[in-house]
């Protein structure tokens, strides 16, 4: 990827420098470039970008030299102007009324290879200077462009497009009865970030199978394809209820294609008659990976590949559901490409948790000195007891007190 575009990605091989840093003996100080014993007679001047030096310097001579100037050959070491003096030197006899143009002469302490930054002095051509897995800083990617980059070998953040599905969901302000806020759709960039991946656009879809039927397809028309996109910044194209949610193109507003690795559906995974996901998969012949997970909450999650087209993960329409689902399908998928491995970690649980006979439960708790503590309020609907949370322990059937996995929730900025 070009340096513009790599801000965040990991890098899939070493970092080495192409160019030696300095790439020629530098002067570190502006003042004068001296060879020999003072005092030194100024034989001429060097500028940071400018010419070089032409000849070698003789002992007794000078040039006045810039910071980051090349140090012309024969040069010593270079005498700050700081501790620089310039002293007079009588005339020839003879060169009185001749206008001759009297030479400057500079005296001061000057030590030996001092202020002086010798070629590769920093950093060596060829030197691996980031490994592979290193995460592509703001500062990474000065250093690249300074070691004569102009694009990385990265491992790409996954593209991920939400839909959000269902008539009774509104997107701003307080809902009137038998409404919903989106819940999920201002917690998925966030999640989506951490994991390593960025949502390239969000669509807001009415319930129906048309309309979801219709996004989908257009991702198998022509592969790569695009269901919005903003250039990167997760831009929102809206379907009102009348509108079929499929546009020309598929290029969302502006109509700028976006590429997508993942499109994520919020609601339609589960077999309410307003779950229409199952079905609209069958019509487009997708490959079916997962299709529940024994697990509360968060069970009526699905994994699919469109024919030609990226993986469609659908999600539980209430928000802890889907957040759990998001956490033990979505973000792993996204972790691996992005190179963004979780951390394994395990705990013994403070507090009393009730296991489910057949499936696993995930639990919020907080982490503290003596386990995790589960911090109540877990309800599919609400994520209350998840933005108390730290963790979700993972409580397999059956638990009966033993350690328990522990399922990292992201942090705040």
């Amino acid at each position: 990827m070009p340096l513009s575009e790599a801000l965040g990605c990991r890098l899939a091989g070493p970092l080495t420098a192409l160019v030696a840093v300095p790439g020629v003996d530098v002067a570190a100080m502006d003042g004068y470039a001296v060879a020999g014993a003072g005092p030194w007679r100024v034989a001429g001047h060097v500028l940071a970008g400018g010419a070089f030096y032409e000849g070698e310097l003789r002992a007794g001579e000078a040039v006045e030299i810039a910071t980051g100037a090349p140090v012309p050959v024969g040069a010593e070491s270079v005498l700050p102007y700081e501790q620089a003096a310039v002293v007079p030197v009588p005339r020839m006899r003879g060169d009185a009324g001749r206008g001759a143009v009297e030479p400057v002469w500079v005296a001061g302490p000057a030590e030996p290879g001092r202020h002086i930054r010798r070629r590769g002095e920093d950093i060596a051509e060829g030197t691996v200077v980031l490994g592979a897995g290193a995460v592509v800083t703001p500062v990474a990617l000065g250093l690249a462009a300074a070691l004569g980059h102009d694009e990385l070998l990265v491992r790409p953040r996954p593209r991920v497009t939400v839909l959000v599905t269902g008539d009774e969901v509104v997107h701003e302000g307080v809902p009137a009865p038998g409404r919903v806020r989106d819940a999920i759709g201002p917690f998925l960039p966030g999640l989506v970030e951490w994991a390593g991946g960025r949502v390239t656009g969000t669509a807001r879809l009415p319930d129906g199978a048309a309309p979801l039927r219709c996004r989908l397809a257009s991702l198998i028309a022509a592969p790569p394809a695009a269901v919005s996109s903003d250039g990167g910044g997760g831009a929102v194209d809206r379907d009102g209820p009348g509108d079929v949610g499929c546009h020309a193109g598929a290029g969302g507003v502006g109509g700028r294609a976006a590429v997508v690795d993942v499109v994520v559906v919020c609601g339609a995974s589960s077999k309410g008659p307003a779950d229409h996901l199952r079905a609209v998969l069958g019509d487009l012949d997708a490959e079916v990976l997962i299709d529940g997970v024994a697990v509360r909450p968060g069970h009526p999650q699905l994994l699919a590949r469109l024919p030609g087209g990226p993986l469609v993960v659908g999600l539980p329409g209430n928000p802890f559901a889907a957040l759990a689902a998001s956490l033990t399908l979505l973000v792993p998928m996204l972790r691996e490409p992005a190179g963004t491995p979780a951390g394994k970690e395990t705990s013994a649980l403070a507090g009393a948790v009730r296991a489910h006979e057949r499936d696993t439960r995930l639990v919020p708790v907080r982490r503290t000195g003596r386990g995790a503590v589960p911090v109540g309020h877990d309800r599919p609907g609400s994520l209350w007891g998840a933005a108390l949370a730290d963790a979700l322990a993972v409580v397999p059937p059956g638990w009966a007190g033993e350690q328990v996995e522990l399922i990292e929730l992201p942090p705040g900025v």
